[in-house]
């Protein structure tokens, strides 16, 4: 009993604040939810970022939606990736159960069926509305170390933007890239040395095969206009809740390079657009990254500094990002350290590289009096976690083992029919569904060498005119020569009849007289 007492000590104690903040569940101890012992966190502290963790099947998807679900009943919009599909169903009320009831009859918070606004985003071709960038948006820094290219490499596309801001040629998608890549190593080859120097046909090679390999994973649906503004993610409806926006992302799960890039260009673009806000009693987006691990296995070197450096400063910004994954260890050290929420679910020991990884995963949570951390990890069950946030001071909370409270829209996906029907009803879809193929660099560069060739038939058409009248004025030369040479033949050829002729009369005369 006295065990009981200083853990509900403990825990109001750690978990009361005095601003707004969210209920999570309620704290669980010897393996059992004490009845309204509710588990908090402030509102404020939700711009520090997070993490949810836990092996596959143990709730984690849900522990997403319900913390988007209250962080958009106190007015703070959140952008969602869903790799599996399974949060669309925020749009719907969800059903209740005695499951459910029992449960938040242990939490002492009163659960209600509601649907949340949302809008539903793409990147490739699936239903929703269409998140587009320009390459232009992207600088050529990003767009370097996107392709993973190395210095010389990245030299290269620098002198391609420079080349395409100075002629004012706009980068819109891939096949701008493309065109431009060929010209300054083609046509336009004694152009760039002349400015620039000479460029590597080797590297501009290597440059276009890099091209490819993000084309083969779907990037031309991506890069394109009209181009997202970051800000909508931030609208709130008309009744004060803010905006839920999902982005579809079933169709790219082996597509990881434009996962890992849209991400990026994504994160970056926010920092760069989003004002310095300071410490806000609510953050002013949060964004929740399912599936984190297809970003940190795939992503280079180059990309993951960039995403460390966006993570550390991006909170000055009200912005809160949350990684989804299976194990804290997917996560690189330098971002789990700026992790301030952390929420682990249960993980599986089947192997002995499981158990290891679960005595690592222990040590980066604080200890606790009331549990063991490495073997509670094992212990939980669907819909619990070990949970530690930061109060309003900024100071860890205790470790709690926590019942989770259940989602209150639908725990299951939308049908094709009803996504659909969200989409028909956005506001998005008429501003971001129309393409756009606006003169960029490929049509210009294009027109420029038909001009070239145009140019080119007219210099040559009038060379061959030259050439026909030297041709015809030779001709005409000739022909006088000739003609004169055949007078002059016709007229050796009379003498030399009448010659033969006065001979062959003389001679004639001649004969005659010796006969005679």
């Amino acid at each position: 009993m006295a065990r009981l007492e200083d853990f509900k000590s403990a825990i109001e104690t750690g978990y009361t604040f005095k601003n707004e903040s969210l209920i999570l569940g309620a704290g669980i101890l010897d393996g059992e939810g004490v009845e309204g012992l509710q588990v908090k966190l402030p509102l404020r502290s939700f711009n520090r970022h997070g993490l949810i963790a836990g092996a596959t099947g143990t709730g984690k998807t849900k522990t997403m939606q319900i913390i988007a679900e209250q962080l958009s009943s106190h007015g703070v919009p959140c952008l969602l990736m869903d790799l599996k599909g399974d949060l669309s169903g925020l749009a719907m009320p969800g059903e209740t159960n005695k499951h459910v009831e029992k449960r938040h009859s242990i939490i002492q918070t009163p659960w209600m069926p509601m649907g949340m606004p949302l809008e539903l985003l793409t990147i490739s071709n699936g239903k929703g509305v269409k998140m587009r960038a320009t390459i232009s948006e992207f600088g050529p820094v990003l767009f370097s170390k996107i392709l993973e290219l190395n210095s010389t490499q990245q030299g290269i596309i620098a002198l391609m933007f420079k080349y395409c801001d100075d002629n004012k040629m706009p980068l819109i998608d891939l096949k701008d890239v493309r065109k431009v890549l060929n010209f300054i190593t083609n046509e336009g080859k004694e152009e760039i040395k002349e400015e620039f120097g000479r460029v590597s046909t080797a590297s501009v090679s290597t440059i276009l095969r890099k091209i490819i390999e993000l084309e083969q994973q779907g990037a031309e649906a991506f890069f394109g206009e009209k181009s997202f503004e970051v800000e909508d993610f931030t609208q709130l409806t008309r009744d004060g809740k803010g905006m839920l926006s999902v982005l579809r992302l079933t169709d790219i799960q082996d597509r990881p390079k434009l996962f890992s890039t849209f991400m990026l260009s994504l994160l970056a673009e926010i920092y760069a657009t989003f004002p310095e806000e300071g410490d806000l009693d609510k953050p002013k987006l949060c964004v929740f990254i399912d599936e984190a691990h297809l970003i940190f296995n795939n992503a280079s070197r180059a990309l993951l500094q960039q995403l460390e450096a966006i993570v550390k400063l991006i909170r000055s910004k009200g912005v809160g990002i949350f990684f989804v994954t299976q194990n804290p260890t997917d996560v690189p050290d330098a971002v789990l350290s700026q992790l301030g929420l952390k929420i682990q679910h249960a993980l599986r020991a089947f192997t002995a590289k499981d158990r290891k990884n679960i005595k690592k995963t222990s040590e980066n949570y604080p200890d606790s009096e009331f549990y063991k951390t490495s073997t509670i990890l094992t212990n939980l069950g669907i819909g619990e976690a070990l949970v530690t946030g930061l109060n309003e001071k900024g100071v860890p909370t205790p470790l709690v083992a926590t019942l989770m409270r259940a989602p209150m829209s639908r725990m299951d996906i939308l049908t094709d029919k009803e996504i659909d029907e969200v989409v028909r009803r956005s506001a998005w879809v008429t501003k971001y569904n129309e393409e756009i193929d606006r003169e960029s660099a490929y049509e210009i560069l294009k027109k420029k060498l038909e001009d070239a060739a145009k140019d080119d038939h007219k210099e040559e058409i009038k060379e061959q005119k030259e050439k026909a009248k030297k041709v015809v004025k030779e001709k005409g030369m000739f022909e006088e020569v000739s003609k004169n040479t055949m007078v002059r033949q016709m007229g050796r050829t009379v003498i030399r009849e009448i010659t033969r002729g006065i001979m062959g009369m003389l001679g004639l005369k001649s004969t005659r007289r010796r006969r005679r």
